[in-house]
Formats: C-alpha cells, sequence, structure tokens
C-alpha cells in the first residue's frame, strides 16, 4: 500500500469541511459525554489575515499560517477549546487601482480574488481560499470575515460613532461619553476641564456656552470629540488622487504605482490616538512581544520630559497682530544658548511673519520641500537646507532677538512644529548654523557650558557640564538648571513643565473609493452622525473610480448620494436641499479601520445587532497567541491597541490589551534567477561566458531554470515577443547557465514558487514540514525547491512503520526499550518545541525518531498510535489517514496529546567500550548499577577477553563504572 498524498488530502479536507471539525463554541465545552466534569479551557490563535490580491499566495505567505496551525492543533491535542479563525482585509487601494486599470469593479476583483474564478480579463484567479484549504488549515471557516462586506463594515462604522460621542477626560484617565462633557460645559464651563483636545481652547462660563447657537456649540465639541475634523498636513498623491500613509511612500513617490507625493493642507478626520500615549506606553510592560517590537512603539510613541515655552514675535510690516511661537523642549537649562529659532516649512505662521524681502525665497523653499514626505524628512540628516524669513522673536529672560528661519528637519505635525535652536547643545542645530555662518540671520553660536570646547562639535550630554553665560542659571548642572528655568518661565507667563509625545493624532479620511463609507452627513457644513439603527451605510455604485473633475474624492461621482434625514435613508444627490435631505461624507475610511477590531468579530461573527455579544466577549477576552509581520509595529499593531483601550473605556472590550502573545515571522526569500544580454545587443551570454562582456541582468522565470542552473533557452523565447529572435553564447556543454541571487520573493521578480504546485506534486504535509524546516520561525530563509524531496521522502518511510506492499502491518508486539526510548524522547522533545515556537527542530526530530523505528523494526501500535498524534500538528492528513486505518472512527485532532514518561529515558544499561593498552577491541553491555569489582569479573571471564590475553595477565585493570574498561599490560 503506497504513500498516496493527493487522494489523502481530498479525503480528509473534504471531512474536516463536512464535519466542522474546527468550530470553535462561545463556551467551554466538555470533551465528552463521559467526561461532563472537564471543562475545556478557552484558547484564542490569530494570524494577520491577508489582502486578497490577484497574484494569489506564494510559499511564504503561507509560513505564519502553517506555524500557527502547528500551534492551534497541539493546543486541540491537550484539551483546550481553541479558536482559529481566518478572513480577509479586503478593502484598500490596490484593488481601487486595478479596477481603475483593468475597468473592473473593486467588489468584483475582490470577491473572485478570494473564491477563485475567471476574472474580465479572462485571467483565472486561484483564489485565496481554495489555496489555503489546500494547505490543510485547521481554520473555522465558519466565522469567515470580509472587512468589505456590508455586514462587517456596518460594525466599523459603528465604532466610528462611538468614537466621535466620546472625549478623553484626563482625571479618570480614559474615554467617557461627549454628553458628560456637555454637562460640565452647562454647570461651570470649561475652565476646569482636564481634557485631551486641541490647543488654545478659548476659555467660557456656562453663561457664554448656553448662549451659543447649537452650531457654535458643535464647533467647540469638535475640538474635544476622539474622531474630528481639522485641517492637517497630509500626504497627498495627485497620481492616486489620495492621502497616503507615511509607509505608502518610499523614497518620495508612492509605494504603489511610484507616484510623486507632496505635502498638502486638507480637512481630514483624525484619531485622538495622542490621548492614549502613556497607556500606550505602559501597556507595552504587560505582553508577552518582542523587545524591538516594543521598542519601535516606544520610539514611536516618543515620550519626551521638559517645558513648553512661548516666544513672543518682533512687530514686522508684514505682522498685524502680536505672534507668538510655542517651543517644546527636553532642554530648558540651555534656554540661554538659544541662537536662533527653526519652523517646520507648513508652519501657520510662516506666511504671517516672512518680511517681503524673503518672501519670494520662502515660497520657493515651502514648495520645494512640500515635495518630500515626513518619512524621507526624517531620515534624511545629512542635507541641510533652510531659508531666513527675516522675523526675530524676542528671548523671554535677555529680551534679545532671535532671528527666525525655515527648515525642513522640523516637521509641522511633530510637536509644535518650531524649534528653539541651541547650537552648542544639539548636532543638528550646530551643523545648520554652521552651514549658515555669516549668512544674513545667523549670528555666531552661544556657549553656555562651562570649560566646553564646542569649536569642532556640539556638547549633547547631560551628564558633567556646568552651565555658564545663563544669568541665573550660572553653576548649575542639568537637573538643577531645568528646575530653575521651568520655575522663571512659569514666574513669567512664558512657559511650564510639560510630558510630551512624538505621537501624533492619526489621518483617518482617504480620498478614494474602495473603502468603509463614513456614516456621517453635513448640516450647515457640520458633521452629523447616521443614527445606528440606519446602518450600515453602503458604498454606492459609481461609474469612475477617479476623483471628480473639479477635484473632489471619488464618491463625488455617486448619483445616490445624500441623506433623506426624515427618511432615514441614501438617496440622490440631485435632491439635496440642506433643509431634510444633505450631503454625506465623500472620503471613505482608511485601510487600518477594518483591521483594528477584527480579531472581535470572529468571536461573534454571525451577531446583527452588535459587533459581539458580551458573553462571546468575556468567554475569548483576548488574542492568547498572534502571529504576523514585524512591518505591521507602528501601524496596524498600534491602531489596534488603541482601538481596543478606547472600546474597554467605553465597556465594550472585556481587556485592556488585544494581543497577549506576538510572534514575528521571518521572510521566506525567493531564489531568483539572471540571464546576461550583452548591452547594446539581443544577445544573452551565459554566466559562465560574460568575461569582458558588458551584460545587464535580467530576471528571467525561475520555472524556466532547472536545479542545475540551466535555463530552458525554446521556453524564455516563448515568454516574451522580443526574445523570440535572441541569440545565446552557450557553455561548451551546449548549455545557458543563470546567475542566482536571493532576494524578497516577488511577482516582479519572477521568482515565486505557489503552494499549489508543491502540493499538487508532494501533497500538503511535505509543504507544511518543509516550510517548518527551513529554519527559525522569526529568521528569514531561502527557499529552496531542492530540499523538499528530502522532506517528502522522510513522510514515505513515516508511511513505512505502518504498511506495507500488502497493507498495514502495525501489531500488538509489547514495544521494547529502544522503542519506548525513541518515542519519549520525541513527545519530550516536540512538545517543548512547540511551545517554545522553534518548529524546524521538531521536524528534525521526527526524523530521527522514524529513522531510529526503522531500525529497530518497530510496528507495534503501542508505540505508532501516539507517533501519529505527534506527528498530526505538522501533517495533519498523514496522520489522520493512519489513525483512520489503525481502527479509529474519530478524527485525530482531539485526541489527547501522548504523556512524556521519564522512565523510558533513564539509562539502565551501558555499552562500554573494551580497551586493551587503550585500544578498544570490542563492546560489552552491562546493567549501570554494577560495583567495578563485579564488571572486572565479568570482562575477565568473557572469551573474547581471553582471546586478547591469550594467556597473559594483565598488568593493572582500570575501570570507571559508566565510562571505561581498560586492561593495561
Amino acid at each position: 500500500m503506497k504513500y498516496n498524498p493527493n487522494e489523502i488530502d481530498a479525503k480528509w479536507q473534504k471531512y474536516w469541511a463536512e464535519n466542522q471539525t474546527f468550530a470553535a463554541k462561545n463556551n467551554s465545552e466538555t470533551r465528552g459525554e463521559a467526561e461532563q466534569s472537564e471543562a475545556k479551557p478557552k484558547h484564542y490563535v490569530l494570524d494577520m489575515f491577508p489582502y486578497p490580491s490577484g497574484a494569489g499566495l506564494h510559499v511564504g505567505h503561507p509560513l505564519g499560517y502553517i506555524a500557527s496551525d502547528v500551534y492551534s492543533r497541539f493546543k486541540r491535542h491537550q484539551g483546550f477549546n481553541v479558536l482559529h479563525p481566518m478572513g480577509y482585509d479586503s478593502f484598500g487601494l490596490p484593488a481601487e487601482q486595478y479596477a481603475i486599470q483593468t475597468g473592473q469593479r473593486p467588489e468584483d476583483t475582490t470577491r473572485v480574488n478570494i473564491d477563485g474564478g475567471v476574472d474580465k480579463e479572462g485571467k483565472q484567479i486561484a483564489g485565496y481560499r481554495k489555496q489555503l484549504d489546500k494547505i490543510g488549515f485547521s481554520f473555522d471557516w465558519g466565522r469567515e470575515v470580509r472587512t468589505s462586506n456590508p455586514d462587517y463594515y456596518k460594525h466599523t462604522q459603528w465604532i466610528f460613532i462611538q468614537l466621535f460621542n466620546s472625549w478623553y477626560n484626563k482625571n479618570s484617565d480614559k474615554a467617557e461619553d461627549i454628553a458628560t462633557l456637555i454637562s460640565v460645559f452647562e454647570k461651570e464651563g470649561n475652565a476646569n476641564v482636564n481634557a485631551v483636545s486641541d490647543d488654545n481652547i478659548a476659555v467660557f462660563s456656562a453663561e457664554e456656552w448656553n448662549a451659543l447657537s447649537s452650531d457654535e456649540q458643535e464647533k467647540i465639541l469638535l475640538q474635544y470629540r476622539l474622531t474630528y475634523l481639522a485641517e492637517t498636513e497630509v500626504n497627498w498623491c495627485p497620481g492616486l488622487g489620495t492621502v497616503l500613509a507615511n509607509d505608502e511612500i518610499v523614497n518620495g513617490v508612492s509605494e504603489r504605482g511610484g507616484f510623486p507625493v507632496i505635502r498638502k493642507k486638507m480637512t481630514q478626520w483624525s484619531m485622538r490616538i495622542s490621548a492614549y500615549a502613556e497607556r500606550l506606553l505602559n501597556g507595552l510592560n504587560d505582553i508577552d512581544w518582542s523587545e524591538s517590537i516594543k521598542e519601535s512603539q516606544r520610539n514611536w510613541i516618543g515620550k519626551s520630559v521638559g517645558a513648553m515655552v512661548t516666544f513672543n514675535v518682533l512687530p514686522t510690516t508684514n505682522s498685524q497682530q502680536p505672534e507668538t511661537i510655542s517651543v517644546f523642549t527636553t532642554r530648558p537649562d540651555t534656554i540661554f544658548g538659544v541662537t536662533f529659532m527653526t519652523l517646520a516649512p507648513e508652519h501657520d505662521l510662516v506666511a504671517k511673519i516672512t518680511t517681503p524681502e524673503q518672501k519670494a525665497e520662502v515660497e520657493a523653499y515651502i514648495e520645494k520641500t512640500s515635495k518630500r514626505s515626513e518619512r524621507e524628512r526624517m531620515a534624511d540628516v545629512k542635507t541641510i537646507s533652510g531659508v531666513f524669513t527675516g522675523a526675530y522673536a524676542e528671548h523671554p529672560f535677555t529680551k534679545e532677538p532671535i532671528p527666525v528661519w525655515i527648515g525642513d528637519y522640523v516637521l509641522a505635525g511633530y510637536g509644535t512644529g518650531a524649534v528653539m535652536a541651541v547650537p552648542c547643545g544639539d548636532e543638528r542645530d550646530y551643523a545648520f548654523a554652521n552651514f549658515f555662518k555669516g549668512q544674513n540671520g545667523m549670528p555666531e553660536i552661544k556657549n553656555i557650558f562651562a570649560n566646553v570646547d564646542i569649536s569642532e562639535a556640539a556638547y549633547g550630554s547631560k551628564d558633567n557640564v556646568e552651565i555658564a553665560n545663563s544669568d541665573f542659571l550660572n553653576g548649575l548642572n542639568y537637573k538643577e538648571g531645568t528646575k530653575k528655568a521651568i520655575e522663571k518661565l512659569e514666574e513669567i507667563g512664558q512657559g511650564t513643565g510639560k510630558t510630551n509625545y512624538r505621537l501624533r493624532d492619526a489621518v483617518f479620511s482617504r480620498q478614494r473609493y474602495w473603502g468603509e463609507p463614513f456614516p456621517v452627513y453635513y448640516v450647515n457644513g457640520l458633521p452629523k452622525m447616521i443614527d445606528a439603527h440606519h446602518l450600515p451605510i453602503i458604498l454606492p455604485e459609481v461609474e469612475k473610480y477617479l476623483p471628480t473633475e473639479d477635484g473632489l474624492p471619488p464618491l463625488g461621482n455617486a448619483a445616490v448620494w445624500a441623506w433623506d434625514s426624515v427618511q432615514n435613508s441614501v438617496v440622490s444627490t440631485q435632491l439635496i436641499d440642506n433643509v431634510t435631505i444633505f450631503p454625506l461624507e465623500l472620503n471613505t475610511m482608511p485601510g487600518w479601520a477594518g483591521s483594528s477590531w477584527y480579531w472581535m468579530r470572529y468571536m461573534d461573527a454571525h451577531n446583527e445587532n452588535e459587533f459581539a455579544s458580551k458573553e462571546a466577549l468575556a468567554y475569548w477576552e483576548s488574542v492568547d497567541l498572534y502571529i504576523g509581520g514585524s512591518e505591521h509595529a507602528t501601524g496596524h499593531l498600534l491602531y489596534s491597541r488603541f482601538w481596543n483601550k478606547f472600546l474597554k473605556d467605553k465597556g465594550f472590550a472585556p481587556t485592556e490589551e488585544p494581543f497577549k502573545k506576538l510572534i514575528n515571522q521571518g521572510m521566506i526569500l525567493g531564489t531568483s534567477a539572471f540571464v546576461y544580454r550583452i548591452e547594446g545587443t539581443n544577445s544573452f551570454v551565459s554566466k559562465n561566458k560574460i568575461g569582458d562582456h558588458k551584460v545587464q541582468p535580467i530576471h528571467a522565470d525561475v520555472s524556466m531554470v532547472n536545479s542545475s542552473d540551466e535555463l530552458d533557452v525554446e521556453k524564455f523565447k516563448a515568454w516574451r515577443e522580443d526574445y523570440a529572435d535572441a541569440e545565446f553564447i552557450l557553455d561548451d556543454n551546449g548549455k545557458y547557465i543563470v546567475g542566482r541571487e536571493v532576494e524578497k520573493m516577488s511577482k516582479s521578480k519572477y521568482n515565486v514558487v505557489t503552494p499549489d504546485d508543491i502540493c499538487a506534486e508532494y501533497g500538503a504535509d511535505t509543504l507544511r514540514l518543509y516550510e517548518m524546516f527551513l529554519g527559525p520561525l522569526e529568521q528569514a530563509k531561502p527557499w529552496n525547491t531542492a530540499g523538499i524531496s528530502g522532506v517528502f521522502g522522510f513522510l514515505k518511510k513515516l508511511w513505512r512503520l505502518y504498511f506495507d506492499d500488502n497493507g498495514l502491518i502495525v501489531n500488538n508486539d509489547e514495544p521494547t526499550k529502544d522503542n519506548l526510548k525513541s518515542l519519549h524522547k520525541t513527545i519530550k522533545k516536540v512538545a517543548e518545541d512547540i511551545e517554545n515556537f522553534s518548529f524546524n527542530t521538531s521536524v528534525s526530530q521526527f526524523m530521527i525518531c522514524v529513522n531510529e523505528l526503522s531500525s529497530q523494526n518497530c510496528h507495534s501500535r503501542a508505540i505508532l498510535e501516539p507517533l501519529a498524534i505527534l506527528v498530526s500538528p505538522y501533517a495533519p492528513h498523514i496522520a489522520e489517514e493512519l489513525w483512520s486505518q489503525l481502527g479509529h472512527a474519530t478524527s485525530i485532532s482531539d485526541v489527547a496529546f501522548p504523556v512524556f514518561e521519564e522512565k523510558h529515558l533513564v539509562e539502565t544499561n551501558k555499552e562500554y567500550p573494551v580497551s586493551f593498552n587503550g585500544k578498544m577491541r570490542f563492546t560489552i553491555e552491562l546493567p549501570l548499577d554494577l560495583t567495578a569489582a563485579q564488571i572486572e569479573e565479568i570482562v575477565m571471564k568473557d572469551e573474547r577477553t581471553q582471546r586478547q590475553l591469550d594467556g597473559r595477565t594483565p598488568n593493572k585493570v582500570i575501570i570507571v563504572p559508566g565510562k571505561i574498561i581498560n586492561l593495561v599490560g
């Protein structure tokens, strides 16, 4: 009976689907009728769900899924009620761009990419679901979510409404209903309100509040709400017609399409994530994540303690009223070292204070810097650029004029968008001052450190420094100087001590079509929330997915996109009268909206009334294990923690943190193939024949190259029309050898290997084992198809322990000590490895165990039944088949994991090497509890010893029990 993985895979995948083998229950069910008292504990294992692109899965994508599946299956064997769901992050820009390019609807391409089929262009799409099923994952498909489905984004819209109707109370350190804030305003005004809010909100009394119109009150409330409308500096991509996040920009252009990106001010929805900065920081101490991810988030949140200082701007011919510049500094002790000030080019004050003489130069600089992304500006520490505005600020203590510059190393969205430059104590300020040394508006650097030479570099240390040339701070150190400076600033009303965060509020608007519609309409230009009873507000049909001719987002093309506040329905835009029918929001939510709460929807995926019931949330609580890429450290993982904390504040989420443990899987790299075209020709030269030729390396599809790096020349010529007449300079043996390079696996590099091909040729279990065998889960590793045959050979060898050509050969023989030793070594190793996520060493142990059992000619049921269970998390299809052939009628998936017994690894005998004058001549197995005298007696009587001695008596017999036997002389 031969091992036939294709038949076995299909059989058991069908069985699991029909029997809903991996469906989790929202309660602690028992393990069987005979064990009603034994309740299953819960365990929630989650993967970062995929974006369904038309390219489908390559072998790099399932790495984390296989690891989580091994762990999920292991936990089921341990008696846990495991929730292991899967869904699709199906809104987003790529689908919209593909729709624009191909004339298809993004909802159609998204559906085909998930379910498989033929798209409008006649392209056969494998479909994510079918590809995932072929690998044999134990997902609870009954809980599948798609973020682009109205029954899902209905709840995303509901969460947005909750955020809009909330404010952050610093006194209670949590989000509260906006009604509680209104109540305070009505009774006592806002003078004593301690909230996270916009800056510079005017103080008003209860009488003044109550006298305001509802629109005036609403404008004030927008300054407190956790999601709010504000004019924000954004990354605008004209080519895509949308705002991009920093991580969607590479080298100043959009990652998708390579279009230029500029900085631009737009009215946007924003999320007040900054309210949660301290809690996001402190929460990192309570979760089991890698230190590198935690550090990334700490740096992104960027807590710093210092002072807020106000500088008065000296009047200029351009400024009509007194202006001030607010600066946050972590070094208020260096206040007397301020040599100049720098504003971000986008700062609101720039246009107000720039003198007529400097206007042209300033405007040219602003235009130039608008084309650089924030990320590029932050990363570029070498380029120095800036322009003097012609304006001066007044030092708060000396009253001396301080020149005001603009420079793109200062960001409008970070802090106040202004820097008090102290070149003697800061390297970047020092470089800026030296670069513009001697120019108009750049005075000499002031040195306020005693006995410190700053002729070559700034002195940035806070330690061992004495402040000088600083009036009342002279002779003080950093700590003393900081405290004294803050006291004096507060005395004169030009500063205060403050804790600041780098974390900025998150822009939540996108000028694109394929995203969640906001549940928002506008009355007199002010946003109103649609009542939750009328959700979802469904994305309308549009003919064009590009912005409108007058620059409105794509929803501006919708014919039916207005809100009838009487009928509570979406109606024709032509009916807008701004009396009962109003315009709806034209922007859509960003890609991270749906992914910021999806793990909770899995807990109760079919609940129509709420995103999840209290009972389901209370039972599953949070994710016990989350596996995904580290590239989401400061995006999805931060936003998810923010939304979870907010929902906890409002009484909806049961825990403060969403993900207890996080594992970041490494990347599987592809081995690219290169052909070498001689420059200026259509001739390709084999790698070994390049010599002095000037060549251009070109990616070739790896499917045209064999394991010996030989290119199939005819396939290559047929690949593209421009290669049809190409000439080839071959090796002496008539072969064309390609170059190889390990790179990111990508369709554009033609180095993609699909899991479908591997499953078809070798079976899903071979793919699963091989991906786990490649190396440690967290590390990047290259894919090498040549290694797959070895894993396939292992599975065939495992099969032969159970079957020969005539059928099942498992017997009821009593296992030997060696059989038990091999088994229990494996039980111990595999259990430890899975708990430590060391999956590659488990596969090695399986191979060792099967080799040992094969050598021992073991076919004992007492060994092979538990062995099938051990293999099951890694290779579930073959394990199910073995379990069934052994006579079991139910799935192996819930069978208890074998228990390790130490006694089987305790050695009772020792195989001693017996040496004569230091040379080993034979071995003898003896009990370990024998004394040296007993060992000597047995050895001396052994006939092999007698042959070696040939009648002689040894001068000395050296015996160390448990180690050596040596006869000398």
